[in-house]
C-alpha cells in the first residue's frame, strides 16, 4: 500500500517562502511521477506542479511559474515543493500525488491522472 505523507504548511505572510514536503512509503518513490494540487476556498482541485521521475522534467500552472519550485530528492523518498512570493491568492489545502508512470503524461494536469494522495495540508498566506 502506497502512502503519501505531507509536512509543511502554515500562516504566512504575503511575500515570504513555505516548502511543503510530501514523503512517500510503501512503494519504489522513483518509479512515481509527483505532483502538486492546490484547493483554495469555494474552489475547485487545481494543478500546481508535476515532476518527472528523475527529476529533470518539470511543468508547472502560469499562476506560479516562476514562484513555486517542485523537486524530489530519490534517495529519501521525498518530493518538495517549494513556495516563493507567496500572495493571498495562494492560499489554499496543498496535496502530493503520485502516478507510477514512466513519464509525464499529456494530462498531468488533471487529478484523475493520479491514483495515490496525501492528506493534504493547508497553507493560509495573510495580506
Amino acid at each position: 500500500q502506497v502512502h503519501l505523507v505531507q509536512s509543511g504548511g502554515g500562516l504566512v505572510q504575503a511575500g515570504d517562502s513555505l516548502t511543503l514536503s510530501c514523503l512517500v512509503s510503501g512503494g519504489v518513490f522513483s518509479s512515481y511521477v509527483m505532483a502538486w494540487f492546490r484547493q483554495g476556498p469555494g474552489k475547485e482541485r487545481e494543478f500546481v506542479a508535476t515532476i518527472s521521475r528523475d527529476g529533470v522534467s518539470t511543468h508547472y500552472a502560469g499562476s506560479v511559474r516562476g514562484r513555486f519550485n517542485i523537486s524530489r530528492d530519490n534517495a529519501k523518498n521525498t518530493a518538495y515543493l517549494q513556495l516563493n512570493t507567496l500572495n493571498p491568492e495562494d492560499s489554499g489545502v496543498y496535496y502530493c500525488a503520485g502516478n507510477m508512470v514512466p513519464f509525464i503524461s499529456k494530462y498531468f494536469s488533471q487529478a484523475t491522472n493520479y491514483p495515490y494522495w496525501g492528506q493534504g495540508t493547508q497553507v493560509t498566506v495573510s495580506s
